[in-house]
């Protein structure tokens, strides 16, 4: 009744009682404006969308999970996990007969070696010290692993490559043979790429065209390379015996004493340059067999700016097959 009656009375001078609890009164100097109380979302709203915008740039949107996530790289064969910064990575552990603790970082993830007598605390302390190369060693190996991705090659007619530096677009022509080769590179239109005719059917499968465009490059790569071999010979006064070509998906070359030359045919997606140093390098190795100071001097004599050309076929992204 009293509450009643004190609700009449202050209607009267149009004042409201306040709401019960507790009394949270604001300090001098911190007063803020009134806000409007947070809306409502209806039980089926996507509350963990970040954004209700549909994609940006192409790309879906996000969850919040996702957001706040932290970033994770993971060894498939990963044994150990640690929390570097903000990246969770779990990294295969190995004992060995060696002397000190050793990082690596590949294709799979992070594997850290170390002497059977280490004790785990100061595995995962030397882990921890090594915080910074290891979370930028594996964010560069995925941006490399995602640049490849992006450059798989779809086969079918039309599809691009890239070839001594440039790019060719496929072109499936079942009218003619090519002179038995398979294939013929055209020139473009003005501006244009230059064309690789392959001699198939148009209802040639994926499989057939991307072994067909194979062939047709590794019988240039033989041809380029031998060119190049028999012209830097001289320059490094060596004489190479035997070309080999070779398919190896981390090296682009070696030689043997007995003037043997292996040379990687995906090379010939290289411009010419990068291809002269590779050879210069192997021939190179038939004076000097070792990578000391001596034989650096060798490949200088021949290619000066080797050491630019160099890092162009470590950073260049080689087409998937």
């Amino acid at each position: 009744m009293m509450q009643r009656l004190l609700q009449f009375t202050l209607d009267l001078f149009g004042t409201e009682i306040p709401a019960p609890g507790p009394d949270k009164r604001r300090k001098a100097g911190k007063i803020k404006p009134n806000r409007p109380p947070a809306p409502v979302l209806p039980a089926n709203s996507a509350i963990e969308t970040v954004a209700d915008l549909g994609p940006v740039d192409g790309r879906p949107a996000q969850t919040l999970q996702q957001v706040l996530a932290p970033a994770t790289y993971r060894h498939p064969a990963a044994t150990r996990e640690a929390l570097l910064g903000d990246t969770v990575v779990a990294y295969q552990f190995r004992r060995g007969k060696r002397r000190t603790i050793g990082f690596s970082v590949g294709a799979e993830g992070l594997v850290v070696s170390a002497p059977k007598w280490v004790p785990l605390y100061e595995i995962d302390k030397a882990v921890q010290e090594k915080t910074s190369w290891i979370v930028a060693k594996l964010r560069e190996t995925r941006a490399r692993h995602d640049r490849l991705e992006a450059a798989r090659i779809e086969w079918r007619d039309g599809t691009t490559l890239p070839f001594l530096g440039e790019t060719v677009t496929v072109q499936i022509d079942p009218r003619h043979a090519f002179s038995g080769v398979g294939g013929e590179l055209q020139p473009g239109p003005a501006g244009a790429p230059k064309t690789l005719c392959i001699g198939l059917a148009h209802d040639a499968s994926a499989e057939q065209i991307r072994d067909s465009v194979q062939a047709w490059l590794m019988r240039r790569a033989k041809q380029i390379f031998t060119e190049r071999l028999d012209h830097f010979a001289p320059h490094l006064g060596v004489q190479w015996r035997k070309l080999s070509l070779s398919s190896a998906g981390t090296r682009w070359g070696s030689a043997s004493a007995d003037g043997a030359i292996r040379l990687n045919w995906r090379l010939i997606h290289f411009k010419p340059s990068v291809i002269d140093y590779v050879v210069v390098h192997e021939l190179s190795h038939l004076r000097v067999m070792d990578h000391s100071p001596r034989f650096w001097d060798t490949v200088r004599t021949v290619v000066p700016d080797y050491a630019h050309l160099r890092s162009q076929l470590k950073d260049e992204v080689v087409p998937r097959w």
